[in-house]
């Protein structure tokens, strides 16, 4: 089991998995070397690889938690096979650069999304350029989102935002309860260019930048871009894959 590690959260369903798992890791070795199993939920997977962005690794999640899209379903019976033949997944998270009030400046990842958020019961009042170019000049709203593909299913859909095919090289921008303008419904970007929030009153109206679930207050200018240098390596079970399960989704929302 050199060639093999694992970790997990704290919850109980994990530690039994995890002791399972290194049971029967002991007995076999999987032609496929540096592999991380990570048992818990998304996350924790989100937290593992943001701390292991400059690895090399490939992730094997295994879901302990609710939904854990991220995630494979632990099989006892199948998982060497599963291990052995996973498909492999390449994604690259978002970075982004905050310039709070006090002009100090802070730098996050984010695999899902980044969130900007109203701070207090004023609503968020916003401009949102994408390169050279102006979106929209100003979104009076509860804040609004930037997801990536692989994020697209979270938070991004629940503010009916689109959901994006895992290859399209696209991000989703959408608002989060706009009331002026109340019928922009957002816009889907190429990931190669930046995208530019600023806060047009951060006095009156303060708002908070969230990278998955890292938060900055007080932000007056968010800067978000892909970041094509960083690439984590995720593992899926054939026939189960991201891009299959963002697939379900599509379907889902198209017949509800």
């Amino acid at each position: 089991m050199t060639n093999i590690k694992v970790i997990s959260d704290k919850n109980k369903k994990s530690n039994k998995i995890k002791a399972i798992l290194i049971k029967l890791l002991s007995k076999v070795k999987i032609n496929r070397p540096n592999i991380t199993i990570v048992i818990g939920g998304d996350g924790f997977m989100l937290q593992t690889l943001k701390k292991n962005k400059k690895s090399k690794k490939f992730f094997y999640g295994i879901n302990s938690g609710n939904y854990g899209f991220l995630m494979n379903k632990f099989s006892s019976k199948n998982i060497i096979k599963n291990l052995s033949k996973a498909n492999i997944v390449a994604i690259s998270p978002l970075e982004m650069i905050v310039k709070t009030n006090i002009n100090k400046t802070k730098k996050y990842l984010a695999i899902n999304e980044v969130s900007i958020l109203r701070q207090s019961r004023q609503a968020a009042s916003l401009t949102i350029k994408y390169g050279v170019k102006q979106i929209i000049k100003k979104l009076v709203s509860d804040g609004v989102l930037v997801s990536t593909p692989a994020g697209s299913t979270a938070y991004n859909l629940s503010v009916h935002g689109p959901i994006l095919s895992l290859n399209s090289k696209k991000l989703s921008i959408s608002p989060i309860s706009p009331f002026r303008p109340r019928r922009w419904k957002g816009k889907i970007v190429s990931d190669k260019s930046k995208i530019i929030i600023k806060n047009l009153n951060p006095q009156k109206r303060p708002i908070s930048a969230v990278a998955d679930n890292i938060e900055v207050r007080n932000a007056k200018i968010i800067s978000i871009k892909t970041n094509q240098n960083i690439k984590f390596n995720l593992l899926y079970d054939k026939n189960k894959s991201l891009q299959k399960k963002i697939k379900i989704e599509q379907l889902r929302r198209e017949t509800s």
